[in-house]
């Protein structure tokens, strides 16, 4: 017979020895004192005596008599995420890691295309399916190391430190390879859909835990440590927050990361408002809140610039609700908690939702109880993820123009093909990137793909390097390269011309400071297109280009970003027909710049992104064509009239009237007719991605909850949804709307 605690041996003592009270007495003290001994000294090794230890206990149980045993000293090892071992526990630091887009490892992981590459899939399915074989190679490399001691390579836990989600509102932000562009309703749909992936579906045990960044209204990189962002309060609730509420609420990630920035002057370190009003009393996060890196450092040196110690800035962090962070909770807890700035309580709530975590990746049970202990290292860079790596470059390259349908090109006719440009033969992993077997850089993808015999003619053009003394870059364009570039172009059927940006133009750390091509990348292109009008170009970057000229004297131009280990191999399936391009734009490519407002407003009704922006795009958020075309029709709102509460259906018809089988992603937006408030010209609201037979039809359903007509009130610090009319618009593009009806809502 066994008892889950010294309590309930008492009681049951007691009800079946009531004649026998000092007996029983004795026992009671003896067991009384065990459990002192228990509790405040070395634990016993016996682990039917250890709760915490006992894998058939709840978990809640487990984790309180954990954190019981702790010494002040411990818990606070245990709150700094690369802590030394806990020796009495025998607790090692997860040392978390990234998984952007591939584990980031000191071995081969498969790499898949950036994170906004993955948002122009416009596919969730797809980027579920990319998580979880993430998330399979991260469970494998902890397999290995903890199933052989041979196994060579780093040793990885089970935090991982993505997805990001930030939007880019800044079209400059040196990190929009790491997000999923500009809108939060795609951005949280993409961002739930990872976060499934990533965290599993186990009903006990999580895969991994997924942590969101940058938490909240972080898209600067210059100064970001003392940067502050001033934001109204409709805007932070309407167009900053709603991802990440998406991602907590309906996506279950366990982990979100403070940022460095300010907010009104607050550092989101110790941001109450955001880290516990919002965050975990509002939304009902019960996960932890990580700094990022030397987040309480900032506190310090950057945002309080040594008005504050370290004792009060990790006081202030915890007690603003941040749960872990760097050897600075290690090395001030216990000084903060002595002094009064800092109540064990609230340590012991951080302690409890990062230990929570940990147990429910299954690191206190037995491997054979952890159904992701049976992963092998083997899925690390399968053939399998590979194939998937090479699906993902497929479906994100959005193909931009593609005048009197010069693409596809028919290898079968052409003899000499020039391949030209610095990204021709560069591989560009992105930022957070592992390391990568073999990867596929342009020119060898279409060496891989063209017809026997066909001619390749090999012209670098010009070269991409960081200039040591700035942030800028200088590209390399000597008249001799650009001759041979044009004798090339000239003795060729077609030219394809490989441009774009790399690392050394925009990164963590580094906001580009021109949205046109870096160096003399345009001269290239207009000498090329002198010497062969039948060019094609070939954009390889991460954040928007504007190009106004090459858009109107090139035949054809393919987004590709950059585009993972098979990204060559994909790049040359749609140029030469094999897969039809299906990706779609998830950010706004500005005509030019003087359509942006500065990077400080951080209003975007004043300009920013494809809802508010000032003129025409030079390719409008959701623009991608195809090598086939698709017809809209029967359109219906079924309910032309909803309550504040209601919800309406709308039904449309896509079918393909071309010749090629092809994806369309269909695009529902609304807009309010007649606002209090100034609202945007469109908002998307629901988005099907299809693939469809030539001639084939389907018929869609899109649900819009009157909720999603809402905008955030400042005077009741809500969300409200205004009677009056409403435009139903849906579309291949946010300019390309195909069908529009109007929905009135009323008063319930």
């Amino acid at each position: 017979m066994g008892f889950n605690t010294i309590a309930e041996l008492k009681t049951r003592l007691n009800m079946k020895n009531k004649n026998n009270f000092s007996r029983i007495s004795i026992v009671i003290f003896v067991l009384t004192c065990l459990q002192f001994n228990l509790y405040a000294q070395t634990p016993s090794t016996n682990n039917n005596q250890q709760l915490y230890a006992d894998p058939a206990q709840p978990t809640e149980k487990r984790v309180l008599d954990l954190i019981s045993r702790l010494t002040l000293e411990e818990k606070a090892i245990l709150l700094n995420h690369r802590g030394p071992v806990v020796e009495r526990f025998k607790i090692k630091s997860d040392g978390w890691n990234q998984s952007l887009h591939g584990v980031w490892w000191n071995r081969p992981t498969t790499m898949f295309p950036v994170s906004i590459a993955m948002a122009a899939t416009w596919n969730t399915k797809l980027i579920h399916e990319v998580a979880t074989a993430i998330s399979d190679e991260a469970r494998g490399i902890y397999n290995g190391w903890h199933q052989d001691t041979a196994f060579k390579g780093e040793k990885k836990g089970l935090i991982y430190r993505a997805p990001v989600i930030n939007v880019s509102r800044n079209p400059y932000w040196g990190r929009i390879n790491e997000c999923y562009g500009e809108d939060p309703y795609l951005t949280g749909r993409i961002g739930v859909a990872y976060v499934k992936g990533l965290q599993g579906d186990d009903p006990k045990y999580l895969k991994l835990v997924s942590t969101l960044k940058h938490y909240a209204v972080n898209n600067v990189e210059r100064n970001r440590e003392a940067l502050t962002a001033t934001v109204s309060e409709r805007m932070l609730h309407e167009f900053w927050l709603p991802h990440f509420k998406d991602c907590i609420v309906e996506g279950g990630a366990q982990s979100i990361m403070a940022s460095y920035n300010a907010i009104n002057g607050v550092p989101n370190n110790i941001n109450k408002m955001l880290l516990t009003t919002i965050l975990k009393d509002q939304w009902g996060f019960k996960g932890f809140v990580v700094s990022d890196l030397g987040g309480v450092n900032t506190m310090v040196k950057g945002h309080g610039k040594g008005k504050m110690t370290y004792e009060d800035a990790v006081a202030q962090s915890l007690n603003a609700g941040c749960d872990f962070s760097d050897r600075e909770f290690m090395e001030y807890i216990p000084a903060a908690v002595k002094k009064g700035l800092l109540s064990e309580e609230r340590l012991n709530d951080a302690l409890y939702r990062v230990m929570y975590n940990r147990f429910h990746l299954g690191e206190f049970d037995p491997p054979s109880m952890v159904p992701y202990s049976k992963i092998s290292p083997d899925v690390i860079g399968s053939a399998k993820h590979r194939q998937l790596a090479l699906k993902t470059a497929q479906e994100s390259i959005v193909l931009l123009t593609n005048k009197n349908q010069i693409l596809p090109l028919d290898k079968t006719k052409i003899k000499t093909i020039a391949v030209i440009g610095p990204h021709a033969d560069l591989f560009t992993a992105g930022d957070y990137s592992g390391r990568v077997a073999d990867p596929v850089t342009p020119l060898q993808g279409i060496k891989n793909r063209m017809s026997p015999g066909t001619e390749i003619l090999y012209v670098k053009g010009a070269e991409i390097i960081a200039r040591k003394d700035s942030t800028d870059v200088l590209v390399l364009n000597t008249k001799q390269e650009l001759q041979k570039a044009a004798d090339a172009a000239k003795k060729a059927d077609v030219a394809i011309l490989f441009i774009g940006t790399t690392l050394a133009v925009e990164k963590e750390g580094r906001d580009r400071t021109s949205l046109s091509l870096p160096g003399k990348q345009e001269e290239l292109i207009k000498t090329v297109l002198a010497a062969n009008p039948r060019t094609i170009v070939v954009e390889m970057n991460a954040g928007p280009l504007t190009i106004p000229e090459i858009k109107e004297k090139a035949p054809a131009i393919i987004e590709a970003w950059w585009a993972g280990e098979e990204g060559g191999n994909a790049i040359a399936d749609v140029i030469f027909g094999t897969i039809n391009p299906g990706g779609k734009l998830p950010l706004t490519v500005y005509a030019s710049e003087a359509q942006v407002p500065s990077v400080d407003e951080y209003d975007v009704t004043k300009g920013f992104t494809y809802m508010y922006i000032n003129g025409k795009p030079l390719f409008p958020f959701g623009h991608g064509l195809s090598y086939t075309d698709f017809k809209y029709s029967n359109f219906k709102i079924a309910s032309k009239k909803i309550n504040t509460r209601g919800q309406a259906t709308v039904n449309i018809t896509i079918q393909n009237t071309g010749k090629r089988k092809g994806d369309e992603v269909v695009q529902l937006y609304v807009h309010d007719v007649v606002s209090s408030v100034k609202r945007p010209t469109k908002e998307l609201r629901g988005f099907q991605k299809i693939s469809l037979n030539p001639g084939e039809k389907q018929n869609l359903t899109f649900t819009v909850p009157a909720d999603k007509l809402a905008f955030y009130d400042e005077k009741s610090h809500g969300f409200i949804v205004e009677p009056g009319m409403f435009d139903i618009m849906i579309g291949s593009s946010s300019e390309d709307i195909r069908a529009s009806g109007q929905l009135e809502v009323v008063k319930k």
